[in-house]
């Protein structure tokens, strides 16, 4: 990949010639006991630390969202259609949990239930915001992340969305499932989740 960047004072060009081969967020020598060791990030008893918490990395994702007329007006195939959609905001002290009620009131609009859902993409910037999810939920964990969320992955904040309803995508048509469900946390209490229906 080469990139030119152009000094904004002198009018410079330098050529970067770099491509980058690696996620740099995968960590291959992760061991359980490194992870234990790990100390706390919050408060000194606390459990969350640098190994349950997802890391920020870079990332940039976009979709093209559109009626299914306008995608025929174009000529283009829609992969999916938008079941519902769905904010909430909860305590901003007991933010994390936002996404279950963000969750339960996606599936009432599309009239589903949790086990009619193929394939759940859910936002882990920490390990205890699926965790607590998952126990309110009932949500079979197979389905669940299969490929690696945050954690593993990492969280481009400002992207993770895009990338997730990418993720959710990809992977619905790769499984040959059908509906997908998607949900994070916004900040500050706030949770979305949105459910997809591949088309086709």
């Amino acid at each position: 990949m080469v990139s030119k960047i152009r000094d904004k004072e002198t009018g410079a060009v330098t050529v970067l010639d770099t491509m980058h081969t690696r996620d740099e967020g995968i960590r291959a020598g992760t061991t359980a006991e490194g992870l234990a060791n790990l100390k706390p990030a919050f408060m000194e008893d606390g459990k969350v630390t640098a190994g349950n918490s997802s890391q920020i990395c870079d990332g940039a994702s976009a979709a093209l969202i559109m009626s299914a007329e306008k995608a025929k007006e174009l000529g283009l195939t829609p992969r999916a259609k938008f079941r519902s959609f769905a904010l909430a905001g909860v305590d901003p002290v007991r933010m994390l949990t936002g996404p279950m009620p963000a969750t339960q009131k996606a599936l009432a609009k599309a009239g589903l239930s949790m086990d009619q859902i193929d394939h759940i993409e859910i936002n882990e910037a920490f390990a205890s915001v699926v965790l607590a999810w998952e126990k309110e939920l009932k949500a079979d964990m197979s389905r669940v992340n299969p490929n690696g969320g945050a954690i593993a992955l990492g969280h481009p904040l400002g992207a993770s969305g895009t990338k997730l309803l990418a993720t959710m995508l990809n992977e619905l048509e790769r499984s040959g499932g059908r509906i997908g469900l998607q949900t994070m946390c916004e900040g500050g209490g706030l949770a979305n989740a949105t459910i997809i229906e591949l088309l086709g």
